[in-house]
C-alpha cells in the first residue's frame, strides 16, 4: 500500500508538490491568525505585570482604564494611603495619540507616572528612568525612538531618556512614558483659543462675573485651565494581606471601582479583545473550510486521472482497503507536507507583523491534528470514486 501511494505521488510529483506549498501558505496564514489572538492575550497580560500594580482604582460604575474612559481627582490616591493593606499608591494617565518623531507620526499610549512610583517601566534596556519633572520620556523600543532623541507630544518637545521593551497597550501600541503633570496637560488642557474662548464664555455669564464680587471670573477661569484629574491609581498591597479584601474596603469606604489583577484580566480578555478574537475564530473556520476544500479537489483530480489503474488493480485482486489507504495515505502526506511549510514560513513572517505574534507549541500540535482530520475527511469523496470503479473497464477501455 505504501509503494502505491509513494509511486503515484511520485508519478505526478509536480502538482502534488505545488499543492502542498499552496496549502502550506494557507495554513501558515492560519497559524499566524492564531499566534495574532496568543499576541493580544499576552499584550494584555504584559500591560498589566508591567504596571507593577496589585489592585488598578477607577471611577465608578466603569470598566477602566483600559477597556472604558476613567476620570479621578488626582487627590483620591492620598486618602487610598491610609486604608489598612495598602501600601503604595500612585496616579497615572492614559492616552493613545500619535507622536511626533522628526516628519514621521507613531501612534502610541502615553503614560503619565509618577517616578519611582508603580506605573513607570519595570526594566530598561538602554538608558535611565524618568529624574526630571518635566520633558523626559522613556519610550518602547519598537516605536524606533533613540536614545537622545527629541519626539513632539502636543505641544512640547520631550527628550528620550530611556528604551524599555514589551510595554504595550492593549491594543499592541508602544508606550511613551512621560511625567504625570506634563501628561495631564497633554490629555486634559485644551489648547490656547480654546481657553480665550471660556474666559469669554464666562465673563459673560453674569452669574460667574458679579459686579460685587471682584476677580470671581478670573479665578474660576484659571481652575478650569488647570488640569487636576487622572484615568487610574495604581495599588500595591501589603505583604500578608488579600487583593480582593483591600478592593472590597475601597469600594466601601471610597466610593471607587477597584479591580484586582484577576479580575482585570477579565476584562482585558473577556471584553476588550473579545471582538477581535471571535473575528479571527470565523477566519480561522473560514481557512479550514478552503484548506479542505483544496485537498479534496486535488486528490478528487488525481483519482479520476488513475481510475484505469485503479480498475487493473480490483482485476488482480487488490482490496478495497488497500485502494482506499493508498488515497488516504497520498491526502496525509500532502497534509503533512503543507504542515511543514506551514509553521516554517508562519515562524519566518511573524517577526515582521506590526503586532506581535506570539506561537506556542501547543497551537501548533492542534493545528497538525486539525490538518490531519481535515486532509483525511477532503479523501472520502476521492475514495467513493476510486471504489465504484469497475474492474471490466479495464478489459473494455
Amino acid at each position: 500500500m505504501i509503494s502505491l501511494a509513494g509511486r503515484d505521488i511520485l508519478h505526478s510529483w509536480g502538482k502534488y508538490a505545488f499543492t502542498g506549498l499552496g496549502l502550506g501558505l494557507l495554513i501558515g496564514v492560519t497559524l499566524s491568525m492564531a499566534g495574532i489572538y496568543r499576541g493580544m492575550v499576552d499584550d494584555g497580560k504584559a500591560l498589566l505585570a508591567n504596571s507593577g500594580a496589585d489592585l488598578w482604582v477607577v471611577q465608578r460604575d466603569t470598566l477602566g482604564p483600559y477597556a472604558e474612559p476613567s476620570s479621578l481627582r488626582d487627590d483620591i490616591y492620598r486618602g487610598l494611603l491610609g486604608l489598612p493593606g495598602v501600601a503604595r499608591a500612585a496616579n497615572v494617565t492614559y492616552l493613545t495619540m500619535q507622536a511626533r518623531q522628526g516628519e514621521r507620526d507613531v501612534r502610541v499610549m502615553v503614560v503619565g507616572i509618577q517616578p519611582g512610583e508603580p506605573g513607570e517601566p519595570r526594566y530598561l534596556i538602554a538608558g535611565r528612568q524618568i529624574e526630571r519633572t518635566h520633558y523626559e520620556a522613556v519610550a518602547d523600543a519598537s516605536t524606533g525612538f533613540q536614545l537622545g532623541e527629541r519626539v513632539r507630544i502636543r505641544r512640547h518637545d520631550y527628550t528620550v531618556v530611556g528604551l524599555t521593551r514589551r510595554m504595550v497597550s492593549a491594543s499592541g501600541d508602544p508606550m511613551v512614558f512621560i511625567p504625570l503633570r506634563d501628561a495631564q496637560e497633554a490629555q486634559f488642557l485644551k489648547d490656547n483659543d480654546a481657553i480665550i474662548n471660556e474666559r469669554a464664555r464666562v465673563l459673560a455669564n453674569p452669574a460667574l462675573n458679579r459686579p460685587g464680587v471682584p476677580g470671581l471670573a478670573e479665578t474660576l477661569s484659571r481652575s478650569q485651565e488647570t488640569s487636576r484629574m487622572v484615568n487610574a491609581v495604581l495599588v500595591q498591597i501589603a505583604p500578608g494581606w488579600d487583593g480582593e479584601q483591600v478592593a472590597d474596603a475601597i469600594r466601601r469606604w471610597k466610593r471607587l471601582q477597584a479591580y484586582t489583577v484577576a479580575q482585570m484580566e477579565e476584562i482585558l480578555i473577556a471584553k476588550l479583545i473579545a471582538t477581535s478574537a471571535r473575528q479571527i475564530a470565523v477566519f480561522l473556520m473560514i481557512l479550514a473550510v478552503v484548506s479542505a476544500a483544496i485537498v479534496s479537489f486535488i486528490i478528487y483530480t488525481m483519482t479520476l486521472g488513475k481510475l484505469r489503474e485503479i480498475a487493473v488493480l480490483k482485476l488482480i485482486g487488490a482490496r478495497n482497503r488497500t485502494i482506499a489507504g493508498m488515497i488516504l495515505q497520498e491526502a496525509l502526506g500532502l497534509g503533512l507536507i503543507g504542515f511543514l511549510v506551514g509553521k516554517t514560513v508562519a515562524t519566518l513572517w511573524a517577526p515582521y507583523f506590526p503586532k506581535y505574534v506570539l506561537l506556542e507549541p501547543g497551537d501548533a500540535a492542534r493545528g497538525f491534528v486539525a490538518v490531519m482530520v481535515i486532509c483525511a475527511l477532503a479523501s472520502t469523496l476521492a475514495i467513493r470514486t476510486a471504489l465504484r470503479v469497475d474492474p471490466a473497464t479495464a478489459i473494455g477501455g
